[in-house]
């Protein structure tokens, strides 16, 4: 029985966050080097097995496409090839950067610790994959 991942894809840094082996809980995992993030994952995967990634589809207001949305493309190819027999499944992330950031100011972090973009990445992957995770059970 393995577990999901959530990726929050950026230019230079990816946030990352894991289900339990039941798939009821999302928690914050690491904010990696976008460029070191298959082997991350190819680590990973040999102690956690990964059943499913649930990559952040981010979109504009109006719905349309975000701007980063053809590398985010190039990366999933990329996931694939590295990756086959894991399943991959998009969900939309709006907001979520502004809930992560949100979230960390109310939990009292001192703001030197806030404005640390790594853990609004990962925490920002976790809020993806909670927020998968309710849809789908509500879909139940």
């Amino acid at each position: 029985m393995g577990v999901f991942i959530s990726i929050d894809y950026g230019s230079k840094k990816t946030g990352l966050a894991t289900t339990d082996v039941k798939k009821i809980i999302a928690s914050a995992l690491e904010t990696v080097k976008t460029k070191e993030i298959i082997s991350y994952l190819y680590k990973f995967n040999q102690q956690n097995p990964i059943d499913k990634f649930i990559i952040g589809e981010p979109k504009q207001k109006d719905g349309s496409a975000s701007s980063i949305e053809s590398e985010i493309s190039s990366f999933i190819n990329l996931l694939r090839l590295s990756f086959p027999s894991i399943l991959i499944e998009r969900y939309d992330e709006r907001y979520t950067s502004k809930i992560a950031f949100n979230f960390i100011k109310e939990s009292g972090i001192n703001k030197k610790k806030r404005m640390n973009k790594d853990l609004i990445d990962k925490i920002s992957a976790a809020i993806i994959l909670q927020s998968y995770l309710e849809s789908k059970k509500n879909k139940s």
